[in-house]
């Protein structure tokens, strides 16, 4: 007889490292995620918007930090640079940084442990640039198949990006326990873009993340199919976590 595995995984949006103190410190985001102690996390605007749109947070911090390693999704947006002839040298000279962690700021950490068997970009129908990630992961001797995703503002947007997330699992060949992580950007628990879950997905009741000062809204959710049980669940509130960004993180204790 098989038993279920216990596996811990969080979401933040970390706002590009910038506190409500208004100052981008880094080692700030590393540190909460330090307490959190999840073994896979969802970040969203882990990238820079502009510039190089380099990773908020420096690939040699986390190197150091040695809790985590980034998924690798291999891909890099288009700059501004490129688009003229040369472009590509002047990033060099002027020492742009330029590597990034994720997809439209949506990134995937997880410790150093657990195997990553496949992963993918998914383009969310959008009037500006979204997207989420997809990471089929082997823990021990189970695999989970794990989203990260930032929605739109508006509730239209929202909506179609979600079934547009639920398409492309839907489409994957290999079935597994999935769990969809992300800001939602939605006020409301039964409708808006939640509605579009159906039967097969719970939401973990991890309570109000937004904002990080005075938490009133549940903008951060984490979601889970039918093949996976909900142990626990949380916002993860502490000195820390109130001054990294304007939202809290979330957790989920989880029964694969």
């Amino acid at each position: 007889m098989t038993t279920a595995s216990s596996i811990t995984v969080a979401s933040y949006n970390m706002r590009k490292a910038i506190g409500t103190d208004r100052r981008r410190n880094p080692q700030r985001v590393l540190d909460v995620l330090h307490e959190i102690d999840a073994d896979v996390v969802a970040l969203q605007e882990a990238d820079k918007r502009f510039g190089g749109r380099a990773s908020a947070v420096p690939h040699e911090l986390i190197d150091e930090h040695g809790l985590y390693k980034p998924v690798q999704f291999g891909l890099r947006h288009r700059r501004t640079l490129e688009k003229i002839p040369g472009g590509a040298k002047a990033e060099q000279l002027i020492r742009l940084k330029t590597r990034n962690i994720g997809w439209h700021g949506n990134a995937l950490l997880v410790k150093r442990h657990i195997g990553v068997l496949d992963v993918s970009a998914i383009d969310l129908p959008t009037l500006e640039p979204r997207g989420a990630v997809m990471a089929e992961l082997l823990i021990g001797d189970r695999a989970l198949r794990v989203i990260g995703m930032h929605l739109d503002l508006s509730g239209l947007w929202r909506r179609r990006q979600m079934r547009a997330i639920l398409h492309a699992i839907a489409a994957r060949v290999q079935k597994m326990p999935t769990v969809l992580m992300g800001d939602t950007n939605d006020w409301r628990d039964v409708n808006g873009c939640l509605k579009e879950l159906g039967p097969n997905y719970q939401v973990a009741p991890t309570g109000p993340s937004f904002h990080s000062r005075r938490p009133i809204a549940c903008l951060d959710r984490i979601i889970v199919d039918r093949d996976v049980t909900v142990d626990e669940a949380g916002v993860h509130l502490s000195d820390a976590s109130k001054r990294a960004s304007d939202h809290l993180p979330v957790w989920a204790r989880l029964s694969v």
